[in-house]
């Protein structure tokens, strides 16, 4: 029994060291992509940033691609908390669509976030890939909340999805927008717009 009490103590520290070197790479990779980008971090720079070794890498991530979609992922967990945070209490789902869009763009259009999700994680990942994650995180929750406000107007499938795609697309593009001018004037602007777009898409 105690031989058997051994390996087991044994196999649940290597598990809990394989776990806190994961998440000590992701959380490295995070401040080095947030900080110079996906093409100006090389691997070097990674390992130098977490002390760990070029195999204790490659025993995590098939390269540095897949640390980066790690990296993505992690930033979508943040936006999430953030989204939900905005729409606690609200009640009517159009509400809760426009206040969960800003806080995305506002988290987004900072500097750290807006480098990995908008600026490297298209062109790094490709249009699959980044489709497949921003429907995990994103769009998925939009089409849900487009469905329930379309869905009692007798509005097909098809014609949800196209509408909860064109929104999609035009928070995406406010956020670009929104980080590159900076100001609160253009944020209440980019709500405005966000409304505006809103109405139009769901009316």
């Amino acid at each position: 029994m105690s031989n058997a009490s051994e390996v087991k103590r044994s196999s649940n520290r290597r598990v809990e060291q394989g776990v806190q070197s994961r998440t000590r790479l992701i959380e490295s990779a995070r401040a080095l992509f947030q900080r110079d980008g996906y093409a100006a971090t090389s691997t070097e720079g990674l390992l130098a940033a977490t002390g760990l070794t070029r195999g204790a890498l490659y025993h995590h991530f098939r390269d540095k691609k897949d640390l980066f979609l790690a990296v993505c992922e992690a930033e979508h967990q943040d936006l999430a908390a953030a989204i939900e945070a905005a729409i606690a209490g609200i009640a009517d789902p159009l509400d809760q669509l426009q206040a969960g869009a800003m806080a995305w763009i506002d988290a987004v259009s900072q500097p750290g976030p807006r480098q990995v999700l908008l600026l490297d994680a298209p062109s790094v990942l490709g249009a699959a890939q980044w489709a497949a994650l921003d429907d995990r995180h994103g769009y998925r929750q939009l089409r849900e909340v487009v469905g329930e406000l379309l869905s009692p107007r007798g509005v097909d499938t098809l014609a949800m999805d196209a509408c909860a795609a064109v929104l999609n697309g035009a928070i995406n593009e406010l956020a670009h927008w929104s980080a590159r001018q900076g100001t609160p004037q253009a944020r209440a602007a980019a709500q405005d717009a966000l409304r505006r777009a809103c109405a139009g898409v769901l009316s």
